[in-house]
């Protein structure tokens, strides 16, 4: 059966080379998975739910590259139910799958149906959420989440004309002070905490100096975590923050939202409460460049997203599951970041860009994640 000490033993002999030839990109790289590497094997691809338009980019982008390679594919979504997702993955284990690429849903609660998976040789891609508590998976994909975190915060204090997008200071920047409340993600998803982290080491210098204040006091990661990434919980906490804080007719000048969906639920709330698009109408950060949410940057009600893209994070995992399966080195650029409770797992980690209305066009349409037409509908 493999083990961690395997896995390790396997790194270790390629790493260095991986390391220097996948640090500034995962294109080109030379894992024998050029077109046709496939043996025809099934991959099973576990993805949380279809109520993202970003995990449905994710599964098809997936889906569709492993098909290119020449494996066949079991795509499964659970729509954010754990059981659900158990089962689909043991299924797979069930219809012999060569490997396993899982966006999990709550990282801490797949050890047993990994443990099936190890018996059966089963090598295992996280992707881009972090498999916890286990020592059966092999590799991590993801983006520098803890970066994410940090545009999220600068494009809220650009907004405020306070740095810029890149988190240099402005001179003359205005003193303030400006209320700014704080979202985060998910609690059961590791990477929000990296999010929240990264954000908040570059909003608290502003905190400290009373040019940003929290006017609610909720400044944990407790208090700002939304469950599952829900939209409705946002606005639903957006609207108690309103009526908590905001009835002494103060406004809220700026929201710190680390998801487009959550995002359009703050926006929803502050309509409700006769916030109105134009001088008084609040910086809303965001991440996943959503188009209902790019069309928001549009109209001016969402200041900024963090646009990841992902056919390049789909790529480096079909990379990753073909080298493993053809025994070829697996390419990470990252040893030391993401320790799951286990051992700290290899990682590819990808770049983001901070999106606004200026650079919509050069961002996103000259790359081709969405047309002109799609943008403007």
């Amino acid at each position: 059966m493999k083990t961690k000490k395997v896995l390790l033993a396997m790194f270790t002999a390629g790493a260095m080379l991986a390391l220097a030839a996948c640090a500034s990109s995962p294109a080109g790289t030379d894992g024998g998975s050029g077109e046709g590497a496939g043996n025809g094997g099934l991959i099973g691809v576990a993805m949380p739910t279809k109520s993202s338009e970003r995990w449905i980019q994710d599964g098809n982008a997936v889906k569709e590259q492993l098909e290119a390679q020449g494996f066949k594919v079991d795509l499964q979504y659970a729509e954010d139910d754990i059981p659900t997702q158990v089962s689909q993955i043991e299924n797979m284990i069930t219809k012999g799958a060569e490997a396993l690429i899982i966006a999990s849903i709550d990282g801490t609660t797949l050890s047993s149906v990994l443990e099936q998976a190890a018996e059966n040789e089963i090598p295992v891609i996280a992707y881009d959420r972090l498999i916890r508590d286990t020592d059966n998976i092999d590799y991590y994909v993801t983006f520098n989440n803890y970066i994410v975190g940090q545009q999220q915060a600068w494009s809220v204090l650009n907004g405020l004309g306070l740095v810029e997008l890149d988190g240099t200071a402005i001179a003359d920047a205005p003193a303030g002070p400006f209320n700014v409340e704080l979202f985060a993600g998910s609690p059961d998803d590791n990477n929000a905490t990296f999010f929240w982290q990264g954000a908040i080491d570059e909003l608290q210098p502003f905190i400290d100096a009373g040019t940003v204040v929290v006017k609610s006091g909720q400044t944990n990661f407790e208090q700002a975590a939304i469950l599952r990434w829900d939209g409705e919980v946002a606005q639903k906490r957006m609207e108690n923050l309103l009526t908590s804080t905001y009835s002494d007719g103060s406004k809220v000048n700026g929201v710190l939202s680390p998801y487009d969906g959550l995002s359009r639920g703050i926006i929803s709330a502050l309509t409700d409460a006769g916030y109105s698009v134009g001088a008084e109408w609040p910086i809303i950060s965001g991440q996943d460049a959503e188009l209902d949410s790019v069309k928001a940057i549009n109209s001016g009600e969402q200041f900024a997203t963090i646009f990841k893209d992902t056919r390049e994070l789909a790529k480096v995992a079909v990379e990753m599951a073909s080298a493993l399966l053809n025994g070829t080195d697996v390419q990470v650029n990252d040893t030391e970041t993401y320790d799951n409770g286990n051992f700290v797992v290899p990682s590819f980690l990808l770049s983001s860009q901070v999106v606004v209305k200026d650079n919509i066009t050069s961002v996103l349409v000259d790359s081709g994640y969405w047309t002109a037409e799609e943008i403007k509908g």
